[in-house]
């Protein structure tokens, strides 16, 4: 049986009861809401413009580092020089709970559309650095050096990214509608990086390899500078959804106000752990999973995924939608479920698999399990935080969850495969995911007692 978390009824300083609403002020309607659908889609759209480019600029880096290792780190041989540039990707991906650290900060005290304009800055300065950087021949040590600068910027800018736009999509979106509407953030977070592996495609088509490596590396940054100039212009214009008096709060966005919920940071870490490491295994390890177990050749197992990928884009909505109709809580507890029983019987399938056919089949049925959560996954996290500390408890708790259990999803899995206990890898996620299970069946659901539940269709204040 679930307890509803508390409603707060007046402004009590301090309060640290730790339920889930506990807090000291109710939760406020937008200071400036889109009324209408048309404003309302339009808000999303440029608020997902900025994830959409976050999220292409991270993965090209990955994509390409094959083809500029060699111009940055000259010395040593191939897979030195690739194990360098997979550090450096490597440290900016351990910058994304600094990231959602800062910005979660700046969003809940200077608003949202602040943290998401400064964001996206960093990522297209990020982006047009890299794209510009000299290279070893021409400046030396200064070449890797920078290279790791402009890294480190990008991985900042892509932690501070999901929280504050989960917290803005989740408070722009109108009541009944919110699932379908914060789906859009995973839509353009897979669609970055099939954006990302599209464009690489186009270039290897046109260039030839030596090309590649003397100057076409650079053009998906090139890209992906502009594109963010792009959204930072949409992003300007989007209407601010925090209102004054919550930002000038006493402890707004510090980490001792968001203390005062140890029972929600606890909940959302358990369902981000499970999330992030089901994600992980069914998106980026997959596709080595295929070749190096279920022996499938490298080219097949790029295209099942690309494809596997562009079907598990396509059913976010879908599964948002879904969400509306019989709740957040219900749908996270199929995926939990889903995650627990699920988990080994489709890992054994998958690594016996003998048709690109069947390997595509398993893998979107894989992805369709894992829709509950990710369709939902921003929104569920912000309904369960004042608006004060929203930003900074959603992004550092899902930082925390996916850093340590996504983020180390293919290094858990390979390293039981070289023991030589490949099967001990399947228990490892289904019980994470049955972690993701209790802790979705202790939440109550945030459609009734969630610190959004009281936000309505047609709310709507002053710009």
């Amino acid at each position: 049986m679930t307890t509803p978390f508390p409603r707060p009824q007046s402004a009590i300083p301090g309060d640290a009861t730790g339920g889930f609403g506990a807090g000291s002020e109710a939760p406020p309607a937008n200071a400036a809401s889109p009324a209408g659908s048309a404003q309302v889609i339009r808000a999303i759209v440029s608020a997902c413009s900025g994830n959409l480019v976050e999220w292409f600029d991270f993965y090209a880096y990955a994509f390409t580092a094959v083809y500029f290792a060699g111009a940055f780190f000259p010395k040593g041989d191939p897979t030195t020089q690739l194990l360098s540039t997979a550090a450096v990707f490597a440290l900016g991906f351990f910058m994304r709970p600094l990231g959602s650290w800062l910005f979660g900060r700046i969003a809940d005290r200077r608003g949202r559309r602040a943290s998401m304009v400064v964001s996206v800055l960093m990522m297209c300065f990020g982006s047009l650095m890299v794209a510009c950087l000299p290279t070893y021949a021409a400046i030396g040590v200064w070449a890797p050096a920078l290279l790791l600068v402009a890294r480190l910027i990008q991985g900042l800018s892509v932690g501070g990214e999901y929280g504050t736009a989960a917290t803005y999509m989740s408070e722009v979106a109108v009541a009944g509608r919110r699932g379908f509407y914060g789906s859009f953030q995973y839509v353009t977070l897979i669609g970055g990086q099939l954006l990302s592996s599209l464009v690489i495609t186009l270039l290897l088509a046109v260039l030839s390899p030596d090309e590649m490596r003397a100057w076409g590396w650079r053009i998906p940054f090139v890209a992906g500078a502009l594109a963010a100039a792009v959204a930072l212009w949409l992003r300007r214009s989007l209407v601010e959804t925090s209102d004054a008096a919550t930002r000038s709060r006493d402890g707004a966005g510090t980490l001792k106000a968001m203390m005062h919920h140890p029972r929600a940071l606890a909940t959302v870490i358990g369902y981000t752990a499970g999330g992030s490491l089901l994600f992980y295994t069914y998106t980026t390890y997959m596709q080595k999973y295929l070749i190096n177990t279920a022996h499938m050749n490298a080219r097949t197992a790029t295209n099942v995924m690309t494809a596997a990928l562009f079907c598990f884009m396509v059913l976010q909505p879908v599964f948002g939608w879904l969400a509306d109709r019989i709740g957040r809580r219900e749908s996270m507890i199929c995926f939990g479920l889903f995650g627990t029983l699920a988990t080994v019987p489709l890992m054994t399938a998958l690594g016996q698999v003998a048709s690109p056919g069947a390997a595509f089949a398993l893998v979107t049925l894989a992805l369709v399990g894992t829709s509950f959560y990710t369709s939902i996954s921003g929104l569920v996290k912000a309904e369960m935080f004042p608006p004060h500390v929203r930003a900074l408890a959603v992004g550092l708790s899902y930082a925390i969850g996916n850093a340590a259990f996504g983020g180390s999803a293919e290094y858990v899995a390979l390293w039981f495969k070289s023991a030589g206990l490949e099967s001990t890898f399947f228990w490892y996620v289904t019980a994470v995911a049955a972690v993701a299970l209790l802790a979705s069946w202790s939440m109550p659901d945030p459609r009734r007692h969630g610190w959004l539940a009281d936000r309505h269709d047609d709310a709507c204040g002053a710009a």
